[in-house]
């Protein structure tokens, strides 16, 4: 079989260096609407040819990698599939992509999310084994057709990740919390930071916990931009019930009660016991 991946950055790129290791496809063929990445990822060894949209569409599997509002568009530019087509996107939002779907291609299509990434992009971000040992969520399968959805199964199984399967729906309230909020929050530590008087100053301190908290604000803010409003009812619920516990522990340390503090620290201790 011959697979084709369009957007060639963190996730695509990757998913070309874990295709190769699987070995179900004979060919990889790649295509960007950029062509500097178009050149990196060729150079990288990311897939073995890159080629134009039309050609793209003559892959067995169709793998749809790049921003949000990208997955929308080329789904619109398709033509109507083989029955045997299968097209995978691997977005991180999923119930707008889903809503945008032309009737033509639902049967050929599955919505599929691998909850791995870095704060890194483009094609130089890849990295083989990225996908491994991770959650892959696959939405609203009863609308794919068998063959897509066993092929897509098997396609993620031989990369290393473990399936998990619910609607679209719950999908994007899920991830609102853990893992769009985490970068929203990532992304205003870090301004809360650059906006004070010296910021060199105080970076010059920076410790483990600091650049912990704030990796994730050197992300793409095109790709977390199309997130953002594609997922934006569940992510501004998420923030606000982050904001609620902010406020929470800002009344506690205002009024000395410390007692409280700990109790309330204790709480998010017990996170870890459930992961």
């Amino acid at each position: 079989m011959q697979a084709g991946i369009i957007g060639l950055g963190l996730i695509g790129g990757s998913m070309g260096l874990a295709l190769r290791e699987s070995s179900i496809f004979k060919t990889l063929l790649g295509y960007d609407t950029s062509p500097l990445h178009s050149r990196q990822a060729l150079s990288l060894g990311l897939v073995d040819e890159c080629v134009e949209f039309e050609e793209i569409q003559e892959c067995d599997v169709i793998f749809i990698a790049t921003p949000l509002d990208g997955i929308i568009s080329t789904l619109q530019k398709l033509r109507a599939p083989s029955p045997t087509t299968t097209i995978i996107d691997l977005g991180g939002a999923k119930k707008k992509i889903l809503d945008s779907i032309p009737p033509a291609i639902r049967k050929n299509f599955v919505a599929a999310h691998p909850m791995s990434g870095t704060e890194n992009y483009g094609p130089n971000a890849a990295q083989k084994g990225l996908f491994e040992n991770k959650i892959v969520i696959l939405t609203d399968l009863d609308q794919s057709g068998e063959f897509q959805v066993a092929l897509a199964k098997q396609i993620f199984v031989s990369i290393g990740m473990r399936l998990i399967s619910m609607s679209a729906v719950e999908h994007d309230r899920h991830v609102a919390f853990i893992s769009h909020l985490p970068h929203v929050i990532s992304f205003a530590l870090a301004n809360a930071v650059l906006s004070q008087e010296e910021p060199q100053n105080i970076l010059a301190l920076i410790g483990g916990g600091f650049k912990g908290m704030s990796r994730l604000a050197k992300s793409s803010p095109i790709m977390w931009r199309d997130v953002f409003a594609h997922n934006k009812q569940n992510l501004l619920e998420a923030i606000d019930h982050f904001g609620k516990e902010m406020l929470y522990a800002e009344k506690l340390i205002q009024e000395d009660r410390w007692e409280e503090l700990i109790a309330w620290m204790k709480k998010a201790n017990t996170l870890h016991t459930f992961m």
